[in-house]
């Protein structure tokens, strides 16, 4: 891709993917041709990549590959059986993963802040680009979601700078290394380690492994900022040779937080660094994990001594991202939030969040198994803990198990058991329309509706409005 000249055409299979979206945006920013095909569209970023003018090819075929592309970009959902890639390893068409080519193109020398960890990358990625936008750093950036205050998932990089969410999924099915590896990590945000991506990774001691590789690219005079509570993220600390080791908590860490309240419609706490109060925090974002990850952001930024006040005022300005405790609207008093939690801890600490910004009122949490992990049973018994500070639970049946073997299935129907025999208000339904009367037969006014789920969810959300207006 070196050698490829403004103007050459790039075609991404799999253009739909957080990822692959936002690089597809970078390069037409780059002045390249770009096309893509993909499967299964759905907003936000079907709708960002019409807006690009970015031309997405329904379904995966030969034919997208003519007229014949300088150069494709695999997505990483893209499998060696898929007919669109068959048809390019027959060819003799140059490709590439979408990591390394983030690596080589928009990364390259710059420095490089990853964000990583199992949970929060998106929001403290948007949040660091945020804040680096406050120093003027003109640095490009690539998220897995779309920040509110940027209205896009990407930027192309104008300074010396690159803000880059670091996925520990894999790069591609000719490439079997989680995806940070390629992007050059200077300064590190480490919020978490957790089971994750059971599709991939057998077990934790394998998650593990793929996050010491990340502490070992680390260069000496980078930085890693890491959840000090993290007892997995302390075992991989002394794979790190960074001079520069600074860690943040709750109750713990250089920088810790204290006196955390919602006052007047804000998220608001003291800063405490090396046992001392050192700044106020106020956030728009609510929830101690969101406090986390604006606390993270804090901590590296003062760590390269970046302005404070700038900082803190950046932090105060920051507006959220979009699936991600995103006010919908209101409909008869009745509030819909959606929100992209599909691993257990995420769900659980979701709703918790939902407590704090609407103390009480009822939460009806409605959520769709779709992620690889949440529809094998490897957390069966962790969802029904995660859903009881719910008043009321609505669980879709699993997205699609045809691949999961029958013993390994995440049961819709044990988990509401479960929970109608802990005295919780449970139901399930064969489809989204099934679970939509049940909703609305049950939503009263001052109700709050958080729709969780990683994909489409079958367009359930403009349809929830619908039945609430009739």
């Amino acid at each position: 891709m070196k050698s490829l000249n403004p103007g050459s055409h790039i075609h991404l299979i799999g253009i739909c993917g957080t990822a692959m979206a936002s690089l597809a945006g970078i390069l037409k920013d780059l002045g390249y041709k770009v096309t893509g095909s993909d499967q299964n569209v759905y907003p936000p970023m079907s709708t960002q990549l019409e807006a690009l003018k970015i031309p997405i090819m329904q379904g995966f075929k030969k034919q997208n590959l003519t007229p014949r592309p300088d150069l494709v970009i695999v997505g990483n959902v893209v499998s060696k059986t898929n007919p669109e890639a068959e048809a390019l390893l027959a060819s003799d068409i140059p490709y590439t993963s979408l990591p390394k080519a983030l690596g080589e193109f928009a990364i390259g020398s710059r420095e490089s802040f990853v964000v990583a960890g199992t949970h929060g990358k998106t929001t403290t990625t948007s949040i660091m680009a945020w804040v680096s936008d406050a120093m003027n750093l003109e640095a490009g950036f690539l998220i897995g979601g779309i920040p509110l205050n940027y209205g896009q998932s990407f930027r192309a990089p104008k300074g010396n700078a690159f803000v880059i969410e670091g996925d520990e999924y894999d790069t591609a099915f000719f490439d079997k290394v989680p995806k940070f590896t390629h992007y050059r990590p200077k300064h590190v945000i480490l919020t978490s380690v957790e089971f994750d991506h059971a599709d991939i990774y057998k077990d934790l001691d394998d998650v593990k492994k793929a996050f010491r590789t990340l502490m070992e690219l680390i260069p000496e005079d980078g930085t890693l900022v890491y959840h000090a509570q993290d007892k997995n993220i302390a075992e991989l600390l002394p794979f790190c040779k960074a001079k520069n080791k600074v860690s943040y908590g709750d109750t713990k860490g250089d920088y810790h937080m204290s006196d955390r309240q919602v006052i007047v419609g804000r998220n608001q706490f003291a800063v405490v660094k090396n046992g001392e109060a050192t700044a106020d925090l106020a956030l728009k974002i609510f929830g101690e994990h969101n406090s986390l990850n604006a606390l993270s952001v804090f901590a590296l930024a003062d760590t390269l001594k970046w302005p404070r006040q700038k900082v803190l005022q950046a932090l105060a300005d920051f507006k959220g991202v979009k699936r991600r405790q995103e006010l919908l609207g209101d409909v008869n008093g009745i509030t819909v939030i959606e929100d992209f939690a599909h691993h257990p801890t995420a769900v659980d600490l979701t709703l918790k969040s939902m407590r704090e910004r609407f103390p009480g009122r009822r939460i009806l949490a409605v959520f769709e198994p779709r992620s690889a992990t949440s529809r094998r049973s490897v957390f069966q018994d962790d969802y029904y803990k995660a859903f009881m500070s719910a008043d009321v639970i609505f669980v879709a049946q699993p997205f699609d198990q045809s691949k999961i073997q029958e013993d390994d299935r995440f049961s819709t129907d044990r988990l509401v058991a479960s929970l109608n025999g802990s005295g919780k208000i449970a139901e399930t339904a064969a489809d989204v329309p099934g679970l939509l009367s049940r909703m609305t037969s049950l939503a009263r006014p001052k109700d709050v509706i958080l729709i969780m789920s990683n994909g489409g969810f079958d367009g359930i959300y403009q349809k929830l409005f619908t039945e609430l207006n009739a």
